[in-house]
């Protein structure tokens, strides 16, 4: 693993019209093949935190790195390319997954954005859906077929399909019982081993962080409460 982080932010600052403070000099980095782990409870800041690294949302202070690009201040025609190696899975993947299309179709529908050719991405769904442990048959079904658990391995493999570098989970988990949950976290590990995918990794609960991650931070009221832990 390298020791030149792979994404690093220094001093994000965001501040809502409504008063609130959701990120307060927030810095941490991600290392290449890494699982930073960012946990909190609700309205702590850490998904304003996720948005800032997409670049879905501008912070008004502070700087996001990602393999030594600044992000924060590219514009959007120049963002699109890098959002290639730099993907998302949402805490809610029958939302984010369109309900016309099969599961099939949405992770075809994510190389298409980035470009692959028509003839290629026949063979990369059907490696994907193999590799997140579904079979051609759950590629034709559309989200309202699948179980939760089932939707959220292919939320995993659409945030895969591009061959990211860093992929941000958000809440990735917890919509899921305790039984589903441990099997897509060892999924999330496999993966990893697999392909050498850096995540971040944010929760509201500790013990799913402490399982899956390398290290963790803590935030509170915008602002990093403690210091990173190192897994045993």
């Amino acid at each position: 693993m390298s020791d030149t982080p792979l994404l690093a932010a220094e001093g994000l600052v965001k501040r809502f019209p409504s008063g609130v403070v959701a990120a307060d000099g927030v810095s941490f980095a991600v290392r290449h093949g890494e699982t930073v782990g960012l946990v909190g409870a609700s309205g702590s800041g850490k998904s304003t935190v996720a948005r800032i690294v997409l670049g879905l949302t501008r912070p008004d202070a502070g700087t996001v790195r990602f393999d030594g690009r600044e992000l924060t201040t590219l514009p959007p025609r120049r963002l699109r390319p890098l959002r290639a190696r730099l993907q998302f899975v949402p805490q809610s993947p029958r939302a984010s997954l369109n309900p016309r299309l099969t599961a099939a179709e949405s992770i075809a529908f994510n190389l298409r954005a980035h470009g692959w050719r028509r003839r290629d991405i026949r063979a990369r769904v059907a490696e994907l859906l193999d590799q997140v442990g579904l079979t051609a048959g759950h590629g034709d079904r559309r989200p309202a077929e699948l179980s939760g658990g089932q939707a959220q391995r292919v939320a995993i493999a659409r945030a895969l399909a591009t061959r990211p570098d860093l992929v941000v989970c958000d809440e990735a988990v917890s919509a899921l019982d305790r039984s589903v949950q441990a099997q897509i976290l060892n999924l999330l590990a496999g993966l990893q081993r697999e392909t050498g995918v850096a995540y971040l990794f944010i929760s509201h609960d500790p013990a799913v962080v402490e399982h899956l991650c390398d290290r963790v931070l803590v935030m509170r009221d915008g602002r990093v409460t403690s210091p990173s832990k190192e897994r045993p």
